[in-house]
């Protein structure tokens, strides 16, 4: 059992797999980093200095305790994060989109054989018997 697994451990489709689930990971975090350092202030700017990660609508204002501490925390949907998760999703897919572009120019084309001429068809062959049996 345990040398069926390695077998199956060590094919390279689960390997591969492995490498592009870590590499997806890592893409992910640099995405997410230019997303929210770099694309989100400058779409701020541009929309009049709001961030959209502090847009919510609050449900239940956080209550405070009597030493200033918070006693129920605040109750808010977060549609701001949610803005960001969808602009992180279409820089995601973009990124995506001009990795496969790029593999497929790096890929040769396969060489189609080019086509036997055509012989005459059954029809033509028994014209032809025809013709010379006329003769």
């Amino acid at each position: 059992m345990f040398k069926e697994f390695k077998n199956f451990i060590m094919t390279g489709n689960v390997i591969d797999l492995a490498v592009a689930v870590i590499l997806a990971g890592a893409v992910s975090l640099v995405v997410k980093g230019f997303v929210t350092y770099i694309m989100m202030p400058i779409i701020g700017h541009f929309s009049g200095g709001i961030d959209f990660a502090d847009m919510k609508i609050i449900l239940d204002q956080a209550v405070l305790a009597a030493d200033g501490t918070v006693a129920t925390p605040e109750n808010a949907i977060m549609y701001g994060e949610w803005i960001n998760t969808i602009i992180n999703l279409i820089i995601v897919g973009f990124v995506l989109f001009m990795i496969v572009k790029a593999y497929n120019k790096t890929k040769k084309p396969v060489e189609v054989a080019p086509e036997a001429p055509k012989g005459p068809t059954d029809n033509d062959l028994l014209m032809e018997i025809r013709d010379l049996l006329k003769k």
